[in-house]
């Protein structure tokens, strides 16, 4: 019987060795900015409880309704794999009584998250993320800081035409009336609706905004907005965010219909993209649906053509988040204000690519160790060590015997020098340095190799 062909699941990607080198660097500048601002790494399970997300989230949401990856453990516990990762750090904060630490407790994290969408192009089922929360601190220079923090690690990354949208969803005192108010809208405006939209006006208004069908908007358009019904709290709040994001020039624009898709928000929403101006919803609708138009409806082909690339990247957030002060109660914890936000690293490196980011690789690799015989491969190892401690990147191939085969891998590496040891060089505790642009050698002490082509690199880097 033929063996199959085992392919990996749809919508997970494999990261090659040539985008490592993305993951890494990213991973770098968000440490140390995080180191700079006093935050400390957490990471959580992989697959937690179902009912975190669902209690967190919202049973409303297409997160939990549609896209989380869940499932029935033999003992009969559901549990559900990451789609985002703020619902685990505030689990881990409540039950690890991080509540007696000083506050605010101040986390970062980088790892995968899985949804369970069509794979398309920027969208993937298994995805990572990275971000920041900020634990225990209700004042709105923590909304700014944590814009701020996401919006300079993209600046970092040599990423052009940021900008910030940014909008306020109210809070318990005065986002009901605001709600009465849609309902009592867009019920008028019932059968005009799609049929999530129709759904969403029973289980939860708010995300009628979220809607990306073109029939809905002209209607989300002339709904009540939001702005113009906070409390003065949340007014204050708001002016002050808008305030310190002004003081250090951060641009941004104020979006009335942005509500984020979760419903632990309160307050702060924002999203960061990278292009001069946003595109309207209807324009991203109209591309979306050109493209569907030329698709098989069953078709899950996991990425748009090459042109589509960098018009699809325009319409997608790069980060986005908010301030969250119910969710600790929410999850069963105490009155907890927080603020955070969460960026997709698959999301940057697409764009990256497009906007052709040098990412510089790893040091290069200048001297070649060739060995011949048993003895000599003994030797080669303490040899390989020692360039190690001098910080000096040594290519070898050891399962090859050939020298010439050895000396030609050297050639393609392009390194400078090229250490020869032999049976009779093992065995005399001397070793050839060779230098591989005009073919000159010089036999030198086997301990003294190390400090022998330090000085030669010294003088070739002059």
């Amino acid at each position: 019987m033929k063996k199959s062909k085992f392919q990996r699941p749809t919508g997970m990607d494999d990261i090659l060795p040539e985008d490592q080198i993305y993951y890494q660097k990213i991973y770098e500048v968000v440490s140390n900015i995080a180191d700079f601002y006093g935050f400390l790494k957490i990471d959580t399970p992989i697959v937690e409880e179902e009912e975190l997300f669902s209690r967190g989230v919202g049973l409303g949401t297409d997160i939990v309704k549609k896209e989380m990856y869940s499932f029935k453990t033999k003992s009969g516990d559901r549990l559900a794999l990451r789609p985002e990762w703020t619902s685990s750090v505030m689990r881990a904060y409540i039950e690890n009584g991080m509540h007696n630490l000083p506050q605010p407790v101040k986390l970062w994290y980088f790892g995968p998250c899985y949804r369970y969408e069509r794979p398309q192009y920027a969208r993937r089922r298994q995805f990572w993320q990275f971000g920041f929360e900020v634990i225990g601190e209700k004042n709105p220079i923590i909304d700014a800081q944590i814009i701020q923090i996401f919006y300079n690690i993209l600046l970092e990354l040599k990423l052009k035409n940021l900008t910030v949208e940014i909008n306020s969803i109210g809070d318990n005192n005065c986002r009901p009336y605001y709600k009465k108010l849609l309902k009592k809208y867009f019920t008028k405006k019932a059968s005009s609706l799609c049929v999530n939209c129709k759904r969403r006006l029973k289980e939860n208004i708010l995300r009628i905004f979220d809607c990306k069908e073109e029939r809905c908007q002209g209607i989300k358009t002339d709904a009540p907005q939001i702005l113009d019904y906070l409390c003065e709290d949340c007014r204050k709040h708001l002016k002050s965010v808008l305030e310190f994001l002004d003081e250090v020039e951060i641009p941004y624009n104020l979006d009335s219909c942005l509500v984020r898709g979760l419903d632990y928000y309160t307050r702060t929403v924002f999203e960061i993209f990278s292009v001069n101006k946003k595109e309207t919803d209807t324009d991203k609708d109209k591309k979306e649906n050109n493209k569907k138009d030329n698709k098989n409806n069953n078709n899950e082909k996991e990425d748009f053509k090459k042109d589509d690339k960098e018009e699809n990247l325009k319409s997608l957030a790069l980060v986005g988040g908010g301030r969250y002060d119910k969710l600790s109660k929410m999850l069963g914890g105490k009155d907890t204000p927080a603020c955070g936000g969460a960026a997709g690293v698959e999301r940057i490196i697409d764009l990256m690519k497009i906007e052709k980011v040098k990412v510089l690789q790893e040091k290069k690799i200048e001297v070649f160790l060739a060995q011949l015989g048993d003895l000599a491969k003994k030797k080669s190892l303490k040899i390989l060590e020692d360039f190690r401690k001098a910080k000096i990147r040594v290519g070898e191939v050891f399962g090859r015997d050939s020298l010439r085969s050895q000396l030609n891998r050297a050639d393609r590496l392009g390194v400078k020098y090229a250490l020869i040891l032999g049976q009779k060089e093992a065995l005399e505790g001397v070793i050839i340095v060779r230098n591989m642009e005009d073919g000159t050698q010089e036999t030198v002490k086997i301990d003294k190799v190390v400090s022998e082509v330090k000085k030669r690199l010294r003088v070739n880097r002059g």
